[in-house]
């Protein structure tokens, strides 16, 4: 590999590591309710296209899983996972990516929050 590609695999390998490092990181959603996020999830329906821990009914299978959600890097493979953009995308998620599959969903602001709140105390298992 040459002096360029020996760059660019670099750049391109810090760049992953920051991602990772913003992943682990505390999830800054001051005046957010986990409580009142799970409550909306439920009601809301979302449990109709993801597996949600904390929803045991339904168990839908085309949005997939969100246990672990707070750990990823990225929103749907492509977005950064921070909470602005984590509510913004339980809000409207086609604005942010129109070729997704999720719908925009009737919520307010501070709602989105609440399901983002929710969201991050999501453990792997």
């Amino acid at each position: 590999m040459g002096k360029i590609g020996a760059v660019v695999s670099a750049a391109g390998l810090l760049g992953l590591a920051a991602c990772a490092d913003k992943a682990g990181a505390p999830r800054d959603l001051a005046g957010a309710d986990a409580v009142e996020g799970l409550r909306l999830i439920r009601t809301q329906g979302c449990g109709a296209c993801h597996v949600i821990p904390g929803v045991a009914w339904p168990e839908g299978r085309t949005g997939g899983s969100l246990a672990g959600v707070g750990a990823r890097p990225m929103i749907a493979g492509r977005l950064p996972n921070q909470p602005a953009v984590m509510a913004a995308f339980v809000r409207d998620a086609p604005s942010l990516l129109p070729d997704t599959g999720m719908p925009p969903i009737p919520l307010t602001q501070a709602e989105a929050r609440d399901i983002a709140a929710y969201l991050y105390t999501l453990d792997d298992d």
